[in-house]
């Protein structure tokens, strides 16, 4: 019996490649809305595969209700010119994020206006903001 070698690392490279492709899938995400949160810094994870910033945002009655927002991971954080401690809890910031479709408290990380009034993130134009923060 031979081996086709070929057709099975093609088959193993698609097994690989869908499974990566579904990991990494934002469609939980309503991409097509976005919105703003004002709050204070709970807590951030500087984690992989995925950091995670979790606000408190006071609603329409004064009742806080915590959001998670799910980032990109360390090495592209860094990047875009994050560090581990960028924000503390405490923090006043505004956050603007593509909230999930389910309409859970859970969103998806665009851009962020820091104490400072420094930005991080991507505006939406995708044009990210200088390190300066000038957000225009």
């Amino acid at each position: 019996m031979s081996m086709n070698v070929p057709g099975l690392a093609t088959v193993l490279l698609g097994v690989f490649t869908i499974s990566a492709a579904a990991h990494h899938s934002f469609a939980m995400f309503n991409r097509e809305q976005t919105i703003e949160l004002k709050g204070t810094v709970k807590e951030f994870q500087w984690t992989n595969p995925h950091a995670f910033l979790e606000v408190l945002v006071e609603g329409p009655q004064g009742q806080q209700a915590v959001w998670s927002v799910e980032m990109n991971g360390p090495r592209a954080l860094i990047s875009q010119g994050w560090r581990p401690k960028t924000v503390v809890p405490g923090d006043k910031i505004v956050v603007k994020v593509h909230p999930a479709r389910s309409g859970e408290n859970f969103a998806q990380f665009l851009l962020i206006t820091l104490p400072d009034g420094k930005t991080l993130g991507d505006r939406g134009d995708g044009i990210r903001p200088s390190a300066a923060g000038d957000a225009n």
